[in-house]
């Protein structure tokens, strides 16, 4: 189903209103002290606080910068990350809790002062961010949350009432949270990181990791950038260094609408706290302002098909808002850890000159920046109180243990799934913009037939582990429902842990 105003294929407003400098492929070896994989906000704003010592730093990027899950984000600057510091107080102890919103918390203020310090036009606005339930499951549990909010001495209310016209039974606010543009603060970042001799490529993805005396990043293309110490800050480590990193982490998927209202926003940062998931805010655009609003959410490659998210989405907003149109809707992925906690330090506990940042859940702007400053405290040789909360090697018995044998049984049963399905689906049966899984010569292919009915088929097996990728209807993807990873309809990587595109399948010569 197709809605008036709404780009066909997903394209997120915030890449869509900002222009980014576009930089060189990498097309020679190189030597110097950090070398970075990965352009988003944890990639670009690590570069940003190396650039600023006497240390050499090269930043590559596989595709362009900001065009990844930085990008798709709704670019909420907040420590209110649903119902979690209950949880978090009941699995690790309130010390490390109070860590976790301290780290947040410290990262809004980084973000703060660097727009300041910059004068940055990102739309930063600081809001109140309000966590409501309309269930009467979930009273109960947001009184718990706010039990948890008296014990880490969070600025905050409880309330039956908001500014946002939204039927709801209990609200919690945490106050003098943020918003704002995050690839306009970024582009700024990006600058400075130029002129303080950051080495920026784009279209350079590396592949692995090598040893001597020090780490060296192997591109795919066979180019070598040899440091003192690798960043990896790539959404899911494209190093795994036998972390198991893909055993204990799932990815996820949401959706997001930008809408233009016949309403003025009464200002705040929305999102409920049962399932299904909503979340509102505007874009802080004073000239054009948009309603973001998201939700949805399921493991990347299973559940419905995608577009019924978005039409979800769109029910919603017409339900609750003086609608005018729908003007962009996008995707968002985003991977979870085993506790919930991002894993942000060495790869793995023997690796320490090759870091990792991945697992943020819902939660990168954040996250990410803390990374980044955790990064550079390590490589600079100081404190960061931080560190050992976040360490990839930690295990939690309870809830980790659980999970990971939930996660794993669940990749086994999709494993397993895909290479017995039985498909009785035929060429025939595709209309123009859709796909289907058909059999080729007894062998299961993925078919997308476009708008001028030409055929791209594609060897449904996805090149990480060889689980079998699912047609993804909102977006026009092939999605792995094992480990998230993502291809396009001719089969190149939209988003990892796959490094290699699907195998094509040529159907004139069956």
């Amino acid at each position: 189903m197709k809605r008036k105003g709404m780009p066909q294929f997903p394209k997120s407003y915030w890449q869509d209103s900002v222009n980014v400098e576009r930089f060189p492929h990498l097309d020679q070896s190189i030597k110097v002290d950090v070398g970075i994989v990965g352009g988003g906000i944890t990639g670009i704003t690590t570069a940003y606080l190396l650039s600023k010592t006497n240390l050499k730093v090269a930043l590559i990027e596989a595709g362009e910068l900001l065009n990844g899950t930085t990008g798709h984000t709704t670019a909420k600057i907040t420590a209110q990350h649903g119902l979690i510091y209950d949880e978090f107080i009941n699995h690790f102890g309130v010390e490390k809790t109070a860590l976790y919103y301290a780290a947040n918390n410290e990262a809004k203020k980084m973000i703060k002062q660097i727009i300041e310090q910059y004068k940055i036009e990102c739309n930063f606005q600081e809001q109140d961010a309000y966590l409501y339930t309309n269930s009467e499951d979930y009273i109960k549990k947001l009184e718990n949350e706010e039990k948890a909010y008296e014990k880490l001495a969070i600025d905050y209310q409880m309330s039956d009432q908001m500014p946002l016209d939204l039927p709801i039974k209990s609200v919690l606010v945490m106050k003098n949270q943020a918003q704002f543009h995050p690839l306009k603060y970024l582009k700024i970042l990006i600058e400075k990181c130029k002129e303080n001799g950051v080495q920026i490529y784009e279209y350079t993805t590396a592949s692995s990791v090598e040893f001597s005396k020090h780490p060296t990043i192997i591109t795919i293309d066979r180019k070598r950038i040899t440091c003192r110490h690798v960043v990896q800050a790539t959404h899911f480590p494209f190093y795994d260094g036998e972390g198991y990193y893909p055993t204990r982490m799932y990815a996820d998927r949401s959706y997001v609408l930008a809408a233009k209202v016949n309403q003025s926003f009464p200002g705040g940062m929305y999102k409920n706290a049962e399932t299904p998931s909503r979340s509102v805010r505007s874009n802080g655009n004073v000239e054009e302002e948009l309603w973001i609003i998201g939700g949805e959410s399921h493991k990347t490659g299973q559940g419905i098909s995608t577009y019924k998210y978005y039409e979800a989405l769109h029910q919603f907003a017409e339900q609750h808002f003086k609608i005018d149109s729908f003007v962009y809707r996008w995707s968002a992925q985003d991977l979870i850890t085993l506790d919930k906690l991002p894993y942000i330090g060495p790869v793995t506990r023997k690796q320490h000159s090759v870091l990792v940042a991945t697992g943020f859940r819902k939660w990168g702007m954040t996250n990410g920046t803390i990374a980044a400053k955790i990064f550079h405290d390590m490589i600079v040789e100081e404190e960061n109180p931080y560190r050992e909360l976040y360490t990839p090697s930690r295990f939690q018995a309870d809830p980790s243990l659980k999970k990971f044998v939930k996660i794993n049984a669940d990749v086994t049963k999709h494993l397993i799934k895909g290479k017995l399905e039985y498909t009785d689906s035929n060429l025939e049966d595709i209309k123009p913009d859709d796909a289907k899984v058909v059999r080729i010569n007894g062998k299961r292919a993925g078919v997308y037939k476009d708008e001028d009915n030409n055929l791209h088929v594609v060897d449904t097996t996805c090149r990480h582990l060889g689980c079998e990728v699912e047609w993804n209807s909102g977006d026009r993807t092939w999605d792995c429902p094992c480990h998230g990873s993502r291809y396009t309809i001719d089969g190149d990587v939209v988003e990892g842990p796959a490094k290699e595109p699907l195998i094509k399948i040529d159907i004139h010569s069956n």
